[in-house]
């Protein structure tokens, strides 16, 4: 069995703004919602006509007009429900006795495999269930071909719109899951046929277009009332007793110079059985769940809009679900011989993204801790580069203290030479003064000083006296060294 999606991978949220379409004969329908602060905002509406029907033009040329509608209404929202034509609709019926919902469900694909005189795999199908007594079901199965579906689909993709559903509009303008709407029979009057629908215990028991009941003659419409009577009679008549025994309301939805005329006929048929026959021309103030502006005027794409963004989900939804990359290699190992792999690829996957995750959140604290730290690292970064800037401008080696130390180990601790100055010109040239009791002892500090390491270019520039003696020499200490005196 395949696992159900909808619950590992949450439908995407309706947004706040939407662009209800509906699809009648050659015309296009269009209003522009907003909710905000609990209420319904109409932005835009338009009703055009087409030239072109988008199930047989080329997808780019039906979506360019399309798209050169929206533009000249001033339309800029992609996000849209549509309403696909009823006449589209294939439908079939069956009872569901008290089973499990995964019996149910299994029991379900086989009626409609066997309800359909098509091959179901090529129908888009939904499905809609409606109490009977003994905890039965009567269930009502709509389809729409495959092949019209994607075709809307690339119509609307080439007119740059983004669709969030296909419904009815019909479901829209009577939702079956109004309590108002038990045991209701709705007519819907549209350019070329009028729609009819039944709904009672939450669900819908019946759907038909009827079709050449709405004919155009001399540039005018009109409806041919006992048709459509004659109609909804013989549809009453196809439920099961206790549906058809709880209908008690009929509401005609449509322009009011046809909707009068059939009104007058439904009531002349209908109100003799104790049915109340309605003309609905405005909405009702509690009609959504979220306050909208009073008289605002009856329209399926109106009643679309504003169903998808005060409830969860239409009744009937057409728009094949679009699986993401994840979803569907979860179908495709979920099962089988592959269902191990399948797992061991997810824990893989599970393992991979967490240690990503650690490894972010691993970043993000060595990022907070720089933050706290650049400051100072650049400030000692600033101090070493002016370090390395003025360092050959600076000798740490005290050279001036090496040459002095040089001298003082040359010189005999007896006194007999002794120094009264000492000039250090550059760091390397030596001048030395003094005085020595004899020549002995002089000739005996030159020697020893001559010996020192670093010490050359020794030389006497000056001997006065004999005893004791005034001297002067000069040496050469190093290589040169730094600006010092």
């Amino acid at each position: 069995m395949k696992p159900d999606l909808k619950f590992i991978f949450p439908k995407r949220k309706t947004p706040a703004t939407l662009l209800g379409l509906v699809f009648d004969g050659s015309k296009l329908d269009g209003v522009v919602l907003r909710r905000a602060n609990g209420a319904l905002q109409p932005l835009q509406s338009f009703s055009v006509a087409l030239t072109l029907d988008p199930l047989a033009a080329a997808p780019e040329l039906a979506g360019r007009e399309i798209r050169n509608q929206l533009d000249a209404a001033g339309v800029r929202v992609r996000d849209c429900i549509v309403g696909v034509p009823l006449k589209w609709v294939l439908t079939a019926h069956t009872e569901l006795p008290p089973l499990p919902e995964a019996d149910a469900a299994s029991l379900l694909q086989m009626e409609a495999e066997r309800g359909f005189s098509s091959d179901a795999a090529t129908l888009q199908i939904a499905n809609s269930r409606t109490p009977l007594a003994a905890d039965k079901k009567y269930i009502l199965f709509a389809g729409i071909p495959n092949t019209q579906i994607r075709a809307l689909e690339s119509v609307l993709a080439a007119a740059k719109l983004k669709p969030v559903s296909f419904a009815l509009g019909i479901s829209a303008l009577q939702s079956p899951g109004d309590e108002k709407s038990n045991g209701v029979l709705a007519l819907a009057i549209g350019e070329n046929n009028v729609g009819l629908q039944i709904t009672a215990g939450g669900g819908i028991a019946a759907l038909r277009a009827l079709d050449g009941t709405v004919e155009n003659e001399n540039g005018r419409r009109a409806l041919q009332a006992g048709v459509v009577t004659r109609e909804a009679r013989v549809t009453l008549g196809q439920l099961p007793a206790e549906l058809r025994e709880a209908v008690k309301r009929i509401r005609i939805f449509g322009p009011h110079e046809l909707a009068q005329p059939l009104a007058d006929e439904m009531e002349l048929r209908f109100e003799p059985l104790g049915l109340k026959v309605e003309l609905v021309s405005a909405f009702a103030p509690d009609e959504f769940a979220a306050a909208l502006p009073s008289g605002t005027a009856v329209s399926a794409a109106f009643s679309l809009a504003a169903r998808a963004l005060t409830e969860p989900e239409p009744p009937l939804e057409f728009l094949p679900p679009k699986p993401s990359v994840i979803e569907q290699l979860v179908t495709k190992y979920s099962s089988g011989r592959l269902g191990t792999t399948g797992a061991v690829a997810a824990g893989v996957a599970a393992i991979v993204i967490l240690l990503f995750l650690f490894q972010q959140f691993q970043l993000w604290r060595l990022r907070a801790q720089w933050s706290h730290m650049q400051a100072r690292v650049t400030d000692l970064q600033n101090i070493g580069n002016n370090i390395s800037q003025y360092r050959p401008w600076y000798d740490d080696s005290f050279r001036s203290l090496t040459i002095l130390r040089q001298l003082t180990l040359a010189f005999p601790e007896d006194g007999e030479v002794t120094a009264k100055t000492i000039e250090i010109h550059d760091g390397s040239m030596v001048n030395c003064s003094g005085t020595a009791r004899d020549n002995l002892a002089l000739l005996a500090m030159l020697a020893k000083l001559r010996a020192a390491d670093g010490v050359s270019e020794l030389k006497v520039d000056q001997i006065r006296g004999k005893a004791p003696m005034q001297f002067t020499i000069d040496f050469q200490y190093g290589n040169g060294g730094a600006h010092e005196n």
